[in-house]
């Protein structure tokens, strides 16, 4: 609270502004003090370009993934629906901003935002957001943040151009059954090389073509195993053939399932390259929201140090950030899990209190940065290096576990009540570390299926296994469900089994046919 403190008006800095109201000089001023405080804190970023949008537009930023430029789909106007009906009855609260990973990076803001809001969000989305999607590993490796605006206007442009050749109802078939498989779209692993989006319209003309020519290549080309069988070298020659097993099973249907059209594999190909521009996203949650909170934070109190916002802004802002860093106990009523911005903030101060001023505790977990004296540039070392589930293992701090009072309560369904597993000990320090990183780790999260084989020589039936990590398997509706979208696009029998990874026990199978009414 240092910064209310009276100051000399002799000499002061005019203050960017005075009450509520803004216009658009008052943001291009916000803009340039916050990029001044940025660079102070050793921020880059993309080129800004900020946009102000009205509350219904923020809405129907919602419904369609908070993306610019995009296709249209039934599921975005339910969205659109549900958010406006509860915010209109007072339910719900909208964003302050939305910011796109693009070069340059855009940044929504609201309209009836008040100034103060205004040079909150800028400095949390325009430097804070905008400096972790420009330098942070995973969006570096899986993201083409200059391609993406132009390749979200092909593809809604094409999307509407077959909806137009070929019914709405047929593209709507196919769009739903690729929704319905988005979670299990995207390549979990690095590839030789990222998606190149802005090259995406030009290679949609040749793509079926060079396909069938790698196709023939490997028939030609695969060598056979000295010693196998006929039948094993059928086995493994098909397996090459298909890239078998594969994880990304949007890409296997789009470049193998045998009754899908040009239009519709191209259709595939853009839900999947949707699904893999967030895929770090859903990596990042808690480092990207604690980058941005931490450096409006710091940002917001360098401009009221130097007299730029007032006392009765600065009081604002401190009540918009409390509110945002909230995390209600476990037994509070409105308890809803852990709040990625109050976790994330938490450890970003928790860190530079280590690296500025640490303890004899600090010292002991954290030997490579207490006391190093630069708490910027080891934050900035993690915001560019880690993601979720690393930056928690190797970052949260005993200090702050009992800050927090974070405890580890073990669930047991054979058991037939909790019980604590891990208390604030060296031991139980290191159970909860583990353990909660682990609530961010997509390869727990997500289930994880394969595509492992499919008979080409008789029914054309496809084979799937799902790995059931401590025999848990999955919702049997929604597996249905699901699986009657995959057997739709393959176009054949589709049969999923659950498979205990440790002893290859088969827990459970889905079976799903092809509906012959299908596009």
């Amino acid at each position: 609270m240092t910064a209310l403190k009276t100051r000399a008006t002799s000499g002061a800095p005019k203050p960017l502004f005075t009450g509520n109201d803004w216009d658009f000089d008052t943001i291009r001023r916000i803009h340039d003090a916050c990029e001044v405080e940025a660079r102070a804190l050793g921020l880059s970023w993309y080129p800004n370009q900020i946009e102000i949008i009205t509350a219904e537009q923020m809405l129907d930023a919602y419904a369609s993934i908070g993306m610019p430029l995009f296709y249209k789909h039934w599921s975005f106007g339910k969205h659109f629906a549900q958010h406006e009906s509860g915010y209109r009855r007072g339910m719900m609260g909208l964003a302050y901003e939305i910011v796109i990973n693009s070069d340059p990076c855009i940044s929504y803001i609201m309209e009836e935002n008040t100034a103060t809001m205004q040079t909150l969000v800028i400095a949390h989305a325009a430097f804070g957001h905008n400096h972790f999607f420009k330098n942070n590993y995973l969006f570096r490796q899986w993201t083409d943040a200059e391609g993406i605006l132009d390749y979200l206007d092909f593809a809604k442009t094409y999307i509407s151009r077959c909806e137009e050749r070929y019914g709405h109802q047929a593209v709507e078939q196919v769009l739903d059954a690729a929704h319905a498989l988005m979670s299990q779209g995207v390549h979990r692993y690095p590839r030789k090389k990222r998606p190149d989006l802005a090259s995406e319209q030009r290679r949609e003309r040749e793509r079926v073509e060079h396909g069938e020519q790698i196709y023939n290549d490997l028939w030609r080309t695969l060598p056979a195993k000295a010693g196998a069988t006929r039948a094993d070298q059928a086995i493994e020659r098909r397996k090459a053939l298909l890239e078998l097993p594969q994880e990304n099973i949007l890409y296997f249907l789009e470049k193998v399932a045998p009754r899908l059209q040009r239009w519709q594999r191209e259709i595939l190909r853009i839900v999947r390259l949707v699904a893999q521009y967030f895929y770090p996203q859903r990596q990042t949650k808690v480092m990207n929201e604690g980058c941005a909170t931490y450096c409006h934070y710091r940002i917001m109190n360098a401009l009221s140090e130097k007299g730029l916002i007032g006392e009765a802004a600065y009081l604002e802002f401190l009540q918009s950030h409390t509110n945002v860093i909230r995390q209600p106990n476990y037994d509070d009523r409105s308890y809803s899990g852990h709040n990625p911005y109050a976790i994330g903030f938490a450890m970003m101060q928790d860190i530079a209190r280590i690296v500025e001023q640490p303890t004899a505790e600090d010292r002991q977990w954290f030997p490579d940065i207490a006391g190093t004296g630069d708490g910027m540039a080891v934050l900035r070392d993690c915001w560019e290096n880690y993601r979720d589930e690393s930056f928690i293992a190797q970052f949260l701090s005993p200090k702050l576990m009992r800050d927090m009072r974070l405890f580890h309560v073990a669930d047991d369904p054979e058991q037939p009540e909790l019980h604590v597993a891990a208390i604030h000990d060296e031991r139980g320090y290191r159970k909860m570390r583990r353990s909660f990183g682990r609530q961010y780790d997509v390869a727990w999260l997500d289930p994880d299926i394969e595509v492992v084989d499919v008979d080409l020589e008789g029914d054309r039936r496809l084979i799937l296994h799902h790995k059931a990590l401590n025999k848990i398997t999955l919702q049997k509706d929604d597996a249905r469900r699901v699986l009657q979208h995959l057997a739709d696009l393959w176009g054949y029998d589709v049969v999923l089994k659950e498979i205990e990874p440790a002893t290859g026990t088969v827990l459970g199978e889905h079976h799903a046919s092809a509906r012959p009414i299908f596009f």
